[in-house]
């Protein structure tokens, strides 16, 4: 089975952003060095989102934006120690695969 055209438009979409630097939800937030710098705070990144984002069964993504959310909340905490991500993750959320 291949990914859905909207799950690869959605984490296209993510990447995009991510890569950019212009992550609505990471405003004010300098996390590009990370790339290059803590590669594992982008794999969780990545992780989360892949974990969180939920699909029909014809594969079409229906929580883009609270996938992305959640995602980018843990790299805020990453970068700002006083930020407390809203709820805790669970473990699911962040398991890697």
């Amino acid at each position: 089975m291949k990914l859905s055209n909207s799950f690869s438009g959605a984490l296209r979409t993510f990447a995009y952003f991510m890569a950019s630097g212009s992550q609505n939800t990471l405003e004010g937030v300098d996390y590009l060095s990370l790339y290059g710098e803590e590669p594992s705070a982008i794999e969780q990144v990545f992780a989360i989102y892949a974990n969180v984002i939920e699909m029909d069964e014809t594969g079409k993504v229906l929580n883009a934006k609270y996938a992305e959310k959640r995602a980018t909340d843990y790299l805020r905490s990453y970068c700002d120690r006083n930020f407390k991500v809203t709820p805790p993750y669970e473990d699911w959320e962040l398991t890697l695969y």
